[in-house]
């Protein structure tokens, strides 16, 4: 975003997949697949709306809007789109895309291989660091949302909103409850290895929920000056940027001008992530337009004691039960209450400014239970590879045909 915009005037979103074989093994060919397209190899192809490009790992391809775009109800067909001609290229080799946000079977010492071609001296480095062998770098697919700000005044409307909206994600989109095929006791395991993925330097991650920075000076004395020491005695040829490096769940971008929301887990198709990124930035501008607290009620939040009601949200979702009445006077509320209806409640009071075309989907996952939830009913407590796969194979055709995963 070399070009400042406002806040809400635009918009940026990325979503990651899987390539996996027909066998369910993790497919390592994401060259393969950006050279079927390109005729030579590159590691980023301009598709129309929507751009394609690699990422650490060789079996992930991210997907996102080319530039940013101030149309999120288009978005849905376009990624379909995208799908569509992306397991085209696929099908002639045995290999197909896969959602959620962890492939439940995959054995993370076994079968990951990171990207070999450009960049790779930063993959190289990180994976000194910190061995990208583990699930927490090979098997988190995830939905990024960005929004810009103009300058200090909207980032800080924009930051303290988004900072206090982070716990409750996990409890709209948790989509990552099986790893190794093992029902892990967390509904978003994504976020569970998150927190501790890079603990060699925790610097980087911090508690996830950023600390209460309101200024560009402020974060970066308070956040990116920490990480540039931190990482200097292993980035001896000074390759690592303090935008790449920062891992919280909400990354301020001041070269872009933009804050990045992380903590999204992708769904079964673009349609449930569309309808979550829409409802998510909808509960954002009512916070920011401090059509529910107030912006001192917003900043005054510790990022512990924001980490404290994400913490469980990570592991029960949309179950957990929220008894910080302080915390649920932001949104009106005033008596301990359930993620999954705290998410009604907000849905109810944004509905009127969404678009027809997610209320479905919004209904579906508010009533239905997040996609892990959903997952887990169909499993049914049987754990066997074969059923594993089963009902993996039906969320890939959820994804093929753009429709939701329901039992």
């Amino acid at each position: 975003m070399s070009k400042k915009y406002h806040l809400f005037e635009v918009y940026g979103i990325e979503l990651e997949y899987m390539l996996v074989y027909n066998n369910f093994k993790p497919a390592p060919i994401v060259d393969q697949l950006l050279t079927k397209k390109n005729g030579s190899l590159t590691s980023d192809i301009e598709n129309g709306a929507i751009a394609w490009s690699n990422e650490l790992v060789a079996h992930v391809v991210e997907l996102k809007t080319n530039g940013p775009t101030q149309d999120l109800n288009g978005l849905s067909d376009l990624f379909h789109k995208n799908i569509i001609e992306i397991n085209t290229l696929l099908k002639p080799l045995n290999t197909k895309l896969l959602p959620t946000a962890a492939h439940p079977l995959l054995n993370p010492l076994r079968d990951t291989e990171l990207w070999k071609h450009s960049y790779s001296e930063v993959y190289e480095l990180y994976n000194r660091i910190f061995n990208c062998k583990g699930h927490g770098w090979s098997n988190v697919q995830s939905t990024h949302i960005n929004l810009p700000f103009y300058d200090d005044k909207e980032f800080e409307k924009l930051h303290a909103a988004i900072r206090v909206l982070l716990p409750l994600i996990p409890g709209l989109c948790a989509s990552s409850p099986i790893l190794e095929g093992k029902k892990t006791g967390f509904k978003d395991t994504r976020l569970e290895y998150y927190k501790t993925n890079q603990k060699e330097i925790p610097e980087l991650t911090g508690l996830v929920i950023p600390e209460r920075v309101f200024t560009k000076v402020d974060y970066y004395a308070t956040i990116f000056g920490p990480i540039k020491s931190a990482i200097r005695p292993h980035d001896t040829k000074k390759i690592l940027d303090h935008h790449f490096l920062n891992s919280r769940g909400a990354i301020a971008r001041f070269d872009r001008n933009a804050i990045e929301i992380r903590l999204v887990d992708i769904q079964e198709c673009p349609k449930a992530d569309m309808a979550i990124c829409v409802l998510i930035i909808e509960v954002i501008k009512l916070l920011v337009n401090r059509e529910l607290g107030s912006l001192q009620q917003q900043k005054k939040w510790l990022k512990q004691e924001l980490f404290d009601i994400l913490n469980p949200i990570i592991k029960d979702a949309e179950t957990y039960i929220i008894n910080n009445t302080g915390y649920l006077s932001l949104f009106k509320l005033n008596a301990p209450i359930s993620v999954q209806k705290l998410w009604k409640h907000l849905y109810g009071l944004t509905k009127d400014q969404i678009h027809e075309t997610h209320h479905d989907a919004l209904e579906t996952i508010l009533n239905e239970g997040s996609l892990a939830t959903r997952i887990l009913e169909a499993v049914s407590e049987d754990y066997s590879e074969t059923n594993i796969k089963n009902v993996y194979t039906i969320l890939s055709e959820c994804l093929q045909e753009n429709k939701l995963f329901i039992q």
